[in-house]
């Protein structure tokens, strides 16, 4: 197979170019990559199914291309969200045991979520 001269002066990132705005956003301690109009799972918010909430602590903002990086935040940044619901993560089960004592115990956890529609990305 022969290349062409045209072919060969594609580079690397215009093969896998994405114009998608996205952010790095530290929410209740962890971080999270979020993206307009996409669904997030983050720990539980103290606000009403609905209600729109904005989260300020925004690491990182990459606009086609061109990144911003946080000191440790960057300034004047912004995502915009909505809550849609709060659900339960899958079942947990804790066991513990200590061999030939009869020391058994079996505890079950379901962590509590909030789903989240990112609306707008600012920065």
């Amino acid at each position: 197979m022969i290349c062409k001269k045209e072919e060969i002066n594609i580079t690397f990132a215009a093969l896998f170019k994405d114009n998608k705005m996205y952010a790095i956003v530290n929410i209740a301690g962890k971080q999270y990559k979020v993206e307009k109009d996409k669904f997030l799972y983050t720990p539980l918010i103290d606000e009403k199914e609905g209600a729109k909430v904005a989260f300020d602590d925004v690491l990182l903002v990459d606009n086609d291309g061109k990144v911003k990086v946080g000191a440790p935040t960057v300034k004047g940044a912004k995502v915009s969200a909505k809550v849609l619901e709060h659900v339960k993560g899958d079942k947990v089960i804790v066991f513990k045991k200590k061999r030939r004592k009869g020391y058994r115990v079996k505890n079950g956890h379901r962590q509590q979520f909030s789903k989240v529609l990112v609306e707008d990305i600012k920065g």
